[in-house]
């Protein structure tokens, strides 16, 4: 039996085989039991590496945070999250620097990572705990966003659209509404605009 640990670009958690290539954190989400109870516990929404200097964690261990696994990086974005500041370091200065170029420096009061995590928060997940999107015209939206059709996510790629699954992706070969719902928060999308792309793409 699979864990709902498996993160979908709704931000939802799912219980499928695919394991992925970041693992991420939104805190204690599992009871002891390792049933899911509750959709996050904190504003920062990470994604780590898979492995790092051989840490060992048994997963959804009672007390500890509730590991997530995502398909790719652009998946995670879609979902909320941002890189780590410790395993994925580089990745992470990188992101706070387009995120600064795009969106300004640290709120009064607040450091860079908390004011990131605050904006981010605002633009992924209402108070009732729905996944905030926003309407768009699919042609204008950069490469790594992505966005739902007929109820499927769709990755925006090198000039091409990607149906998403968690075991990957597969061309589009069926048209696209003239608007649809963004998955991929504002705030992310303002980065991909200037260039700024997840670190995956389909084959």
């Amino acid at each position: 039996m699979h864990r709902q640990n498996r993160v979908d670009p709704f931000g939802g958690l799912q219980a499928v085989a695919a394991r992925g290539s970041l693992m991420g954190n939104r805190g204690i989400l599992h009871d002891p039991t390792g049933g899911i109870r509750r959709t996050h516990a904190h504003r920062s929404w990470v994604t780590c590496r898979l492995d790092f200097r051989g840490r060992k964690q048994q997963v959804m261990a009672p007390g500890a945070y509730t590991q997530l696994f995502f398909l790719d990086e652009a998946t995670a974005f879609a979902a909320g999250h941002r890189p780590c500041g410790e395993c994925r370091r580089d990745r992470y200065r990188d992101f706070c620097a387009a995120w600064c170029a795009v969106h300004g420096d640290a709120e009064p009061g607040r450091s860079l990572p908390q004011t990131i995590d605050r904006q981010l928060h605002q633009a992924r997940i209402g108070r009732n705990g729905v996944k905030i999107t926003f309407a768009a015209r699919p042609g204008e939206l950069p490469e790594g966003t992505i966005f739902v059709a007929a109820g499927r996510p769709v990755l925006v790629w090198n000039d091409s659209l990607f149906d998403w699954s968690f075991d990957g992706y597969t061309r589009r070969r069926s048209p696209v509404p003239p608007e649809v719902d963004v998955l991929t928060p504002a705030p992310i999308v303002a980065l991909l605009r200037r260039g700024w792309l997840p670190g995956a793409a389909p084959e």
